[in-house]
């Protein structure tokens, strides 16, 4: 009788496929950065392991009733904060594989990085940072708040216990320094590229925006629809990005980009439509500041000070529930 050979251990599977496949400038899988050592997984990866906690934290349940842009749209086919993580993610899984990166790591950088997002979009960020600034004299940032989350409240405080490269991607997915890996810096120019493009879509739905008012010469390089001007986007960094080494857009496509996104800033983000919600926002907002303040939440992880028990408490509220909760502290106020 001829007896089967064992089969290889997934690590060294994994191991042997990364040295054939990807390019040297992929982080590879093996051996596992995290801050609680564990034992490796025999049917996932490390970021695998990693994207699947995500996947399953309560946190990312949450992005699902959490703010894009529009405050409470009226329509099934607006964008959330849920949905435009898995745009993200999509896009920069492709630009990934296209680069033989790392598409495990990627993939759970880019699933993971808004969890630290409050209610209300960036009006809610913004509203949350001013507020706990003059109360606490300590800010708020979502890129910081969502490393929070992953290390010190999901699972009852205990934290994910990710590995050292996603926690990295996680922070540093917008602010001052970039990631560590490629990996990484992928999702922190398609977060961009993302939110520039639907929310195109979302802004002309709403009516906020017509297509003939976007600005012609941008279109002209990036493409007409959300779809085209993807699609360059990522073929324009893929193609750069493998001349250089290094996670790079050209020229003309890079410039066209940020105009494009000085546009949306001007005319959406900053405009009169999303504006219009700036006040009551900012007035819902510092309602649960103080009320949090005057009496301090459980606290969410151990050793919180009074004023991180109220930002945790806070920025993990979806709208409806801050909505909620900001009406049973003044139900006489917006109606």
């Amino acid at each position: 009788m001829v007896t089967a050979a064992p089969p290889v251990p997934l690590r060294d599977r994994i191991a042997a496929l990364e040295d054939a496949f990807l390019s040297p400038y992929a982080t590879r899988s093996y051996p596992a950065r995290r801050a609680i050592a564990e034992e490796d997984s025999p049917v996932r990866t490390p970021f695998a392991r990693d994207r699947d906690r995500i996947v399953h934290s309560k946190a990312f349940r949450r992005l699902k009733h959490k703010t894009q842009v529009f405050i409470s749209p009226e329509g099934d086919h607006y964008r959330t904060r849920l949905t435009h993580t898995l745009e993200t993610c999509g896009i920069a899984r492709t630009v990934a594989r296209a680069l033989a990166l790392n598409e495990d790591l990627t993939e759970a950088i880019g699933l993971g990085h808004d969890l630290g997002h409050p209610p209300f979009g960036h009006i809610g960020e913004a509203a949350l940072d001013r507020r706990v600034r003059e109360r606490y004299g300590a800010g708020f940032r979502h890129h910081e708040h969502s490393l929070r989350v992953v290390e010190r409240i999901e699972r009852d405080g205990r934290g994910l216990n990710l590995t050292e490269p996603v926690r990295d991607g996680i922070l540093r997915h917008t602010g001052t320094e970039a990631p560590a890996t490629l990996e990484g810096q992928i999702v922190r120019l398609v977060d961009r590229i993302a939110y520039i493009n639907h929310d195109i879509d979302d802004a002309v739905r709403a009516g906020v925006l017509h297509r003939s008012e976007l600005p012609r010469a941008e279109i002209a390089v990036l493409g007409e629809s959300g779809s085209a001007r993807i699609d360059t986007l990522v073929r324009d960094l893929v193609e750069h990005s493998a001349q250089a080494g290094a996670i790079a857009q050209g020229e003309e496509v890079g410039a066209a980009m940020g105009r494009l996104r000085e546009f949306m800033f001007e005319r959406v983000y900053l405009g009169a439509a999303v504006q219009a919600e700036h006040e009551r926002i900012e007035r819902v907002v510092s309602a649960l500041v103080e009320a949090c303040a005057e009496r301090p939440p459980p606290p969410l992880a151990a050793g919180a000070s009074e004023a991180e028990r109220v930002t945790d408490w806070i920025a993990g509220m979806t709208d409806r529930y801050a909505e909620r909760a900001y009406a049973e502290l003044a139900p006489a106020e917006d109606p």
